[in-house]
């Protein structure tokens, strides 16, 4: 599957997740467009990869919970003459709070980036996909997908809806030889949750986001349509769809409570 693919695109590729996609798909061999708005960082990451790995990587910087940024986006790669054969849409964020008292313009960036967005890239990218019958889309989700979170309401049901809408489209361009997959990490070692506020104590105990890529490059391969990483949290997920969902929420306000 992945020897198929000459160029992916990364979508918040500046550090955490997406840098650790484009780390592992340049030693791969993959050419590289590399997306987030630290312009800075994405050229040192892009001189670096091309070092050593003697790939081609272009910087696009952007703000992607800006209005028509996904078309801007495309528009680029259009103009650039590229065909893009992976795209990872791991850009976004979370606040956590309480929601009657969080600033409505923090939670529609949120829903802008992680639902639009996304749901926009996905739609402009997949034609060619399927008229050249290669390629995935590989959407990072996150476990919040399996279980409304008190406390992350607007992230976790902008996850939900990642989810949701990966193993639909997924059906849909089965038998074209393109792979849909929602990736799940759970909490992982990375600066989403100095923006996010919650489980910043313990950060050293988390997977990398290595490990989270490399085993979601794998469950890719073998064109799984869900990866969820981490046993603990496969249970958890398996688990909040027997219990009763008024429990399940209830015990996740209180582990969201805790972390805070």
């Amino acid at each position: 599957m992945l020897d198929t693919i000459s160029t992916a695109l990364i979508t918040g590729a500046s550090g955490g997740i997406g840098e650790a996609f484009a780390r592992q798909l340049a030693a791969l061999g993959k050419d590289l467009v590399l997306v987030a708005r630290r312009e800075d960082k994405l050229n040192a990451l892009a001189r670096e990869l091309e070092s050593l790995h003697a790939v081609q990587v272009r910087v696009i910087p952007a703000d992607l919970a800006r209005p028509d940024s996904a078309s801007d986006l495309y528009d680029e790669t259009r103009r650039l003459g590229l065909f893009i054969d992976l795209l990872v849409n791991n850009a976004g964020f979370a606040k956590a709070g309480n929601f009657s008292e969080l600033p409505f313009d923090v939670q529609a960036d949120m829903v802008r980036l992680n639902v639009n967005t996304l749901t926009e890239l996905t739609r402009l990218y997949l034609p060619s996909m399927r008229q050249r019958r290669r390629g995935g889309v590989i959407n990072v989700a996150s476990n919040a997908a399996f279980q409304p979170v008190p406390y992350i309401a607007v992230y976790g049901a902008t996850k939900a809806y990642v989810l949701s809408l990966s193993e639909a489209v997924a059906e849909e361009v089965a038998a074209d030889g393109v792979t849909v997959m929602a990736l799940c990490p759970g909490a992982t070692a990375t600066g989403f949750h100095d923006t996010a506020g919650v489980w910043v104590q313990e950060l050293s105990s988390m997977p990398t986001p290595d490990e989270v890529v490399a085993a979601g490059l794998r469950a890719f391969e073998r064109r799984r349509r869900t990866y969820l990483h981490g046993a603990t949290n496969q249970l958890t997920a398996i688990a909040s769809r027997f219990l009763p969902r008024r429990l399940v929420v209830r015990l996740t306000a209180r582990v969201m409570n805790a972390s805070r």
